[in-house]
């Protein structure tokens, strides 16, 4: 039995006052957003008033913006604006009653405040100098689909069964069971002589999923091979009951395998652009502990463009190493009906399998 262990994503921004109580408009305007083309408010006049709050105006403008951010459809606009509009009228309640309280001061709600401007304005700095997204020809998703045919034309799909116990009650005794046992029944047995409360679930995963090398060490398990996965305060103990062809063609992963092109492509050119201000810049590590090392790994959006569709990043080689999960996004295969967590357990990785 193999064990696996794994390591427990308004427009102004001068005051506070317009970050307060977005919470709440958000999720007005969210409920309002439906499928349809995300069409423009019908022009009004700039500025013009809608409603006063203790002297204080909502214009057009501000309505128009949040309609625009929620994408509603023009269609509904108008039962939509009046939503909205008391969803405003709340904000500047509540924004009123912080300011009297004098919580624009409050350093935490300062140094929020800042680093939302400092995002906001490198986020703006970025898209204009990237520009548009281009997207990727169809001899290049092609080409994409050709040359990773464990993603596509041999995509495998492994289907497991899980009991699941409290990682506490994984004693000595039950991997020695566990070990002896030809089939996640036989564990099912032990654990209940034993009065030790258990779980049941089926997982289903695929090649576009996993970490290459962790498929290949799957495929290479026999039908039955039992194995634990330990996350935070539970463990699984999991077989394989079939591995079966699940191929996906070019027409259906060709608008997935575009999207990554496309992601990893702008990833790529953020990356690079950091990278020349890196080398046009002069930084100084006033605390020297803080300094990075030779050997250190490159930074996030350095490492931005790194992996691939379903492509697990892997932790260096050792006695312990982790498959850390895929990007979100970067599978171009259809998603398993998995449980979520123990979807994440597997993208995370297997320790100790030889």
């Amino acid at each position: 039995m193999k064990t696996f262990h794994f390591a427990a994503k308004h427009t102004s921004l001068s005051t506070s006052r317009r970050l307060l109580g977005t919470a709440a408009l958000v999720l007005a305007a969210a409920g309002l957003a439906g499928c349809g083309d995300k069409d423009k408010p019908a022009e009004s006049k700039p500025g013009q008033a809608l409603a006063s709050v203790n002297g204080e105006e909502i214009t057009v403008l501000q309505l128009n913006e949040e309609m625009q951010r929620a994408g509603v459809p023009a269609a509904r606009q108008g039962e939509a604006g009046k939503q909205i509009l008391q969803a405003l009228i709340d904000r500047e309640l509540l924004e009123s009653e912080a300011a009297k309280e004098k919580l624009d001061r409050d350093p935490k709600v300062m140094q929020a405040i800042e680093r939302a401007r400092s995002l906001i304005i490198a986020q703006a700095y970025m898209q204009k100098r990237i520009g548009e997204p281009q997207r990727p020809s169809a001899a290049e998703v092609e080409d994409y689909f050709n040359k990773n045919p464990q993603f596509f034309a041999n995509r495998k799909q492994f289907a497991m069964n899980e009991l699941i116990v409290a990682a506490s009650d994984l004693t000595p005794e039950v991997r020695a069971a566990a070990d002896k046992a030809k089939s996640l029944e036989e564990v099912a047995v032990f654990l209940d002589a034993r009065n030790i409360k258990y779980g049941r679930a089926q997982v289903t995963r695929s090649t576009a999923d996993l970490n290459p090398q962790l498929s290949a060490k799957l495929l290479g398990m026999p039908k039955g091979q039992l194995f634990v996965v330990k996350e935070g305060e539970r463990a699984m103990l999991i077989s394989i009951a079939e591995v079966r062809d699940a191929p996906v063609t070019l027409a259906i992963a060709g608008p997935q395998i575009s999207q990554y092109l496309m992601n990893k492509k702008n990833k790529e050119l953020a990356a690079a652009e950091i990278q020349r201000l890196r080398g046009t810049a002069k930084v100084s590590y006033l605390n020297k502990d803080y300094a990075p090392s030779a050997t250190a790994p490159a930074s996030a959006t350095q490492m931005a463009g790194a992996g691939g569709p379903g492509q697990a990043s892997v932790a260096p080689a050792g006695d312990v190493g982790t498959v850390a999960g895929a990007a979100p996004g970067t599978a171009p295969a259809t998603v398993p009906e998995a449980a979520s967590a123990d979807k994440a357990a597997l993208d995370r990785g297997v320790m100790g399998l030889k």
